[in-house]
């Protein structure tokens, strides 16, 4: 992980912290920071699956926001994890909805980065009236060309990782990486799925910087939460139909909204965020030069920070 940019505010402890059953399979863990009078604000995690960090509380001003943040089903705290049953789009979105009826809010900032960013405009145009506007990073709209560069184009840019992550397939499943991978993360037994699950998460996690970062120790918590449950959204299209998080943008199209995106993002390509914006004529797209996918990247979190700051003051981002 980067060294802590220094435009982050300053670590901070949950006001309260708990766990909601969303039905008979699903508990998910959520958590509340800020001041309880402040601009609500959710906060919507990657992977899917990857599940919360503290730092994901150090985007907002602590005296201004209430921020709910919690962990997907199957990610982070929530249980059972990894599970993929029970979990896809629409039904994330109804977690959302509980849980503002929960905490009593009536419309909320929606922040969210990579899969956040599909959830948060999933969710948006599914709940409008209950948006006040929108942060989104590196977007990713779940379509089929995102998908296929993902898993397969990536090796133009690292070759060595995706031999690497093709190396446990068999030739004769190469032609489907896809569809090989999703058979050994969605099965049940821990000596076929824990290996798989761990070559997935090192491919990703290897991409996220612009430059190379140490290495941090493994984490079974984030490597069988990620390689689970991107695998099963990705092979069922995120649930959405094709390409519909543009096709139905016109929904949110008269709330402001901030697009922040690394150049060099090869996690989550600038075209995306670029057709978003093009779709989006209340949008505000920043494409950071010197940046590729995370949100801890210096001039990515600069530029979500000054986000947070300018919705505090004006409720908007101009």
């Amino acid at each position: 992980m980067p060294a802590t940019p220094p435009s982050l505010f300053p670590p901070l402890q949950p006001l309260r912290s708990g766990m909601l059953a969303v039905d008979e399979l699903h508990t998910i863990y959520w958590e509340e920071v800020g001041n309880p009078d402040g601009i609500p604000v959710l906060f919507l995690h990657g992977g899917p699956g990857a599940g919360l960090s503290p730092q994901h509380r150090r985007f907002f001003d602590p005296a201004a926001y209430r921020v709910i943040l919690f962990d997907q089903r199957g990610a982070g705290k929530s249980t059972p994890l990894g599970e993929w049953r029970n979990n896809t789009t629409q039904l994330l979105i109804d977690d959302i909805e509980r849980l503002r009826a929960l905490f009593g809010i009536k419309a909320w900032l929606v922040f969210g980065g990579s899969w956040g960013s599909t959830l948060a405009l999933a969710y948006g145009q599914a709940h409008p009236e209950r948006c006040l506007g929108f942060v989104l990073r590196g977007i990713f709209l779940c379509t089929r060309a995102e998908v296929d560069w993902f898993i397969n184009d990536m090796r133009w840019f690292y070759p060595e990782l995706y031999d690497e992550f093709v190396a446990p397939i068999p030739l004769a499943e190469r032609d489907d990486l896809l569809g090989a991978y999703a058979r050994r993360l969605l099965c049940h037994d821990p000596d076929v799925f824990w290996p798989a699950a761990r070559a997935w998460s090192r491919f990703e996690g290897r991409r996220v910087f612009l430059l190379p970062q140490p290495e941090e120790a493994a984490s079974d918590t984030l490597d069988l939460g990620v390689g689970r449950l991107e695998a099963h959204y990705m092979v069922n299209g995120a649930f959405l139909d094709e390409d519909q998080l543009v096709r139905d943008v016109g929904r949110i199209a008269h709330l402001p909204a901030v697009i922040v995106q690394g150049r060099y993002d090869v996690i989550c390509p600038p075209l995306s965020a670029w057709r978003l914006h093009r779709a989006w004529p209340r949008s505000t797209l920043q494409m950071i030069p010197d940046a590729g996918h995370g949100a801890l990247e210096t001039g990515i979190a600069r530029a979500l920070v000054t986000a947070t700051e300018q919705f505090k003051r004006h409720r908007r981002f101009e």
